[in-house]
């Protein structure tokens, strides 16, 4: 299998990739869909081995610019597991399984007692617990921000974020002077793994897959995508009404088990939830709402300073560029996100985090760039919760 790259000049090259979509089974990288390709974007797509030799004919044929983003996938595929550190323990520094995260909430909580608790928040399509772990220390009428990961099954560098911010948030409370603020001040509710079945998935049988894992009505595709799920202008734009899609809107707005646990722990703590965090990959971006709308935020300027000094911290440590912007503009239009939900109902500090990389390895980003990924993105993150503490509403 192949992943290729191709940038349309116009209206007739995108007109080339359409056909192309609609005569194979294409899986697109970056935008998520055929049907947000438009002039001069960036397209990355992941094409079956015998099928890539017709791609390349036809892509020179019609004189589309491309390039071959990733030669063998089954090679890349091996290659993520590079790092150092090969155990069948729980690692920061490579990808663990799910039952392996698993065992980490509970271990993590039972190791920093006066720092993290573990709850669960609801149970998957196919009956997993869903752990939250709330990491501060206690004390009255706390604030909080919502930190999730693990949205899209494939992007396994989010969940490592997640794990990756639990363990420097105990390692280095009483040592580092930001981070104690933080958890004496505020709570961080953490979600390691919000699409917990499809992430199950992508260990067991296709390491590609996005989706949930539920099944559809009327239909053999299965699965929705968690974050096309929301009621915020749920399923107008870049969002598909077909199940075998892989923006598959859903048949309703929290549909999904997931999404709905996800958003009645936020309802019932919206008091308390001053900003929310959700973790993806790949394109390092910041980005902010709305995606379902062209329509600014209210607090527009501000979210755009927040996003700016957010971006130039996390590229204060490996000079890591990042583009920041409101969704919509800044990448695409696609309704039905967590983010624009969440600011929505009330949360003004929204944000979503695309991390490395911006498609070398794509969804197959290696473990030796785990550490690094996860130590300018908690930068990032760092600076967006002083903030939040330094402007409670």
């Amino acid at each position: 299998q192949k992943v290729f790259r191709v940038i349309p000049q116009n209206d007739e090259q995108v007109e080339i990739i359409n056909s192309l979509a609609s005569n194979m089974q294409v899986d697109f990288w970056q935008p998520d869909s055929v049907t947000l390709v438009r002039p001069k974007m960036q397209v990355d797509f992941r094409v079956e081995a015998d099928k890539s030799f017709e791609v390349e004919e036809l892509l020179k044929e019609s004189g589309v610019e491309y390039r071959v983003l990733i030669d063998n996938l089954q090679a890349a595929l091996d290659a993520q597991f590079d790092s150092k550190a090969r155990t069948t323990t729980h690692s920061y520094e490579k990808y663990n399984n799910w039952e392996t995260i698993a065992a980490w909430t509970a271990d993590i909580a039972a190791q920093n007692p006066d720092l993290v608790s573990r709850s669960v928040i609801g149970e998957t399509y196919e009956g997993r617990p869903m752990y939250l772990l709330k990491v501060g220390k206690s004390g009255p009428s706390k604030k909080a921000i919502f930190i999730d990961c693990g949205f899209h099954a494939r992007e396994w560098i989010s969940p490592a974020f997640c794990q990756w911010f639990v363990k420097e948030a105990v390692e280095t409370y009483g040592k580092d002077t930001v981070m104690t603020t933080l958890l004496n001040s505020l709570d961080f509710y953490v979600l390691p793994v919000v699409n917990i079945d499809g992430y199950v998935y992508t260990w067991t049988n296709n390491r590609m897959w996005r989706k949930t894992r539920s099944k559809n009505a009327a239909s053999s595709c299965i699965g929705t995508d968690p974050n096309r799920n929301f009621n915020a202008g749920w399923c107008t734009v870049g969002a598909s009404e077909n199940p075998c899609s892989s923006t598959y809107c859903g048949s309703a707005p929290e549909s999904e088990k997931e999404t709905k646990a996800l958003a009645d722990f936020i309802r019932d703590h919206l008091s308390t939830i001053k900003a929310y965090l959700t973790i993806h990959s790949y394109s390092q971006l910041l980005l902010f709402p709305y995606s379902y709308t062209y329509k600014l935020p209210s607090n527009y300027e501000e979210l755009n300073s927040i996003a700016r000094a957010a971006s130039k911290e996390l590229a204060s440590l490996y000079n890591t560029k990042y583009t920041y912007g409101p969704a919509a503009t800044t990448i695409y239009l696609a309704a039905g996100g967590s983010d624009d939900w969440a600011f929505d109902e009330g949360i003004k500090y929204s944000f979503t985090f695309e991390l490395r990389d911006t498609g070398r390895y794509g969804f197959l980003l290696p473990e030796s760039q785990i550490q690094p990924t996860c130590e300018e993105t908690l930068l990032a993150v760092k600076y967006i919760a002083n903030y939040v503490l330094e402007h409670l509403y």
